[in-house]
């Protein structure tokens, strides 16, 4: 799809490339909630949770541009050429992804689309969909005594181009995290263990991590498959593979039930900042 912007005028605003964290409305940091306050127009991804789009001001023009496997609503071309017509069209311009930008958001290549038609632009760096799971599942990613190195892959394996690296990916001192391989656990667990990882490595599913809807699925690599099988097991979720994951019984600390009963008080103290900003 070739770009389209307007020879000979100047863009009117500039787009802020913004990380909204894995879900919990107060791991947004202070500069993304400003900036997010101060929209004209927001595309956002499937990934940003309910209550981060809440604080998108009522005014702003919000565009769904979800990415989810097997669900894309909008094809990335379309989503840059959105980029580049608000960006001459509106003030404030915030692209708004789960996660941080830049680990597996695709963001680079947005930029470099704003970079092509001559669009101003910053990006708020978020809290990765890795660090916030791990952290509220109880699992640290690294451990002197368990993992002295930590991996984060996407899990499209059937991308032939680009085949998986399992035997470098099968290091038993090493933490592998997976983003998007809930459709190819199978491939998953039989390329480690076939690599030579233990069918016994310790190994989570994390779903809707962060949030009231957290739900943790503890096994073994070779019941991956089963795992991710789980029909309790929903969208989105990111799996945990190595010995770390023994830690998740003992440092478990989040209880969704209890973060649901503070939903309405979060968004009291975001008010309380809002106006300090």
């Amino acid at each position: 799809m070739e770009l389209v912007s307007m020879p000979g005028q100047k863009a009117k605003g500039k787009v802020w490339l913004v990380g909204a964290g894995p879900g919990d409305v107060e791991l947004l940091t202070l500069k993304a909630y400003r900036i997010l306050k101060h929209a004209d127009a927001v595309l956002y991804d499937a990934l940003v949770s309910q209550d981060i789009l809440d604080l998108i001001p009522s005014n702003a023009e919000k565009i769904a541009v979800g990415k989810r496997a097997g669900k894309h609503s909008a094809a990335q071309d379309e989503i840059n050429q959105l980029l580049v017509t608000k960006a001459f069209t509106r003030k404030n311009v915030v692209r708004l992804k789960g996660g941080d930008p830049f680990i597996f958001g695709r963001g680079g290549e947005e930029l470099q689309t704003l970079v092509a038609a001559g669009i101003t632009f910053e990006v708020v760096p978020g809290i990765t969909a890795a660090s916030g799971t791990s952290a509220y599942a109880g699992i640290p990613l690294t451990h002197r005594d368990y993992a002295q190195g930590v991996t984060f892959i996407t899990g499209h394996c059937q991308l032939a181009s680009r085949p998986m690296d399992w035997q470098g990916y099968a290091n038993s001192n090493n933490t592998l995290v997976v983003y998007m391989g809930i459709l190819n656990a199978n491939i998953i667990s039989d390329g480690l263990i076939n690599a030579g990882r233990s069918a016994d490595t310790p190994v989570a599913i994390v779903s809707n991590a962060t949030t009231s809807s957290q739900q943790r699925f503890i096994g073994k690599l070779g019941e991956l498959a089963q795992l991710a099988a789980d029909p309790a097991l929903q969208m989105p979720a990111l799996m945990i593979i190595g010995e770390v994951v023994e830690l998740a019984d003992s440092l478990n600390w989040f209880d969704p039930v209890t973060a649901q009963q503070k939903t309405a008080q979060q968004k009291t103290d975001l008010d309380t900042v809002a106006k300090a900003l």
